[in-house]
């Protein structure tokens, strides 16, 4: 596999401050298309930083509409994936991938 098609899985890390938090217990947070599921996801992070894998977690965030100075707006959902590293491992997001 190309170094791109690992790519194409994810999307962009979410880097909030809740995110952060996870950080501490080993859990990175990564925004991935609609079409990604839990196996790919792992082969992937695995060979892009070399790191085990223990657990995925895939929430989908439903669209929705806000109200914005009296006007309503479309927020577009999209689909995060919560990955769960080995005890002692970590991703360094500021490194650019």
């Amino acid at each position: 596999m190309e170094k791109l098609h690992l790519y194409d899985k994810i999307l962009s890390p979410l880097v909030t401050e809740k995110t952060t938090n996870l950080s501490e217990q080993n859990k990175v947070i990564f925004k991935v298309p609609a079409s990604a599921n839990k196996k790919n996801l792992k082969t992937n992070i695995e060979k892009i930083f070399k790191v085990n894998v223990t657990k995925i977690n895939i929430i989908n965030k439903q669209n929705r509409t806000k109200l914005t100075r009296g006007k309503k707006v479309k927020v577009s959902g999209f689909k995060k994936a919560i990955i769960t590293l080995k005890k002692g491992q970590s991703i360094d997001l500021t490194t650019g991938v």
